[in-house]
């Protein structure tokens, strides 16, 4: 992870049940108090192609079959960011549930094979040149919620990935 002065995160989000705006409302408050600007944005109300200038990107998206939502998978591919522009994922993923034979839980590994909304995201990102510098997941316990328990500590230990100095 690079280190560096971030003062200013726009934080676009595709948030559709309201999870998402749950999760960034969470991340501004605990970066208000490092001293940090972030804005937050819905990628259906934002320009792709005139960002707002940040020393940090944050992308957020739901989990919708195991990817990213459409709508931010066609916000991303039409982004104009310079390359080397610093960015990371914070999402919402429907949470992993036992099998209803068995009773057991996935591994990461069986996870891995089909939620796939981070990799999608580093996929159409890295293209363009960007770099990754932390990234997380919040689960969402039900189709429409809620998060899962304890999931503001989760937004906590993000943010302290962050290269702030």
């Amino acid at each position: 992870m690079e280190t560096g002065k971030i003062l200013t995160i726009e934080y676009f989000h595709g948030s559709k049940f309201g999870n998402g705006v749950r999760v960034a409302e969470e991340f501004k408050r605990l970066m208000r108090e490092k001293g940090v600007a972030v804005n937050i944005h819905h990628v259906g109300e934002a320009k792709p192609k005139a960002l707002p200038p940040a020393d940090l990107y944050i992308f957020s998206s739901p989990g919708r079959m195991g990817r990213p939502r459409g709508c931010v998978r066609r916000f991303l591919k039409k982004m104009k960011l310079p390359a080397g522009t610093k960015y990371a994922l914070l999402t919402t993923e429907g949470a992993p549930r036992p099998d209803k034979k068995t009773g057991r839980m996935p591994t990461e590994e069986e996870i891995a094979k089909w939620q796939k909304v981070r990799p999608k995201m580093d996929e159409i990102l890295q293209a363009k040149g960007l770099v990754k510098v932390a990234e997380e997941k919040v689960y969402v316990t039900g189709m429409k919620g809620p998060l899962e328990e304890g999931w503001q500590a989760k937004v906590a230990a993000f943010t302290s990935q962050l290269p702030i100095i």
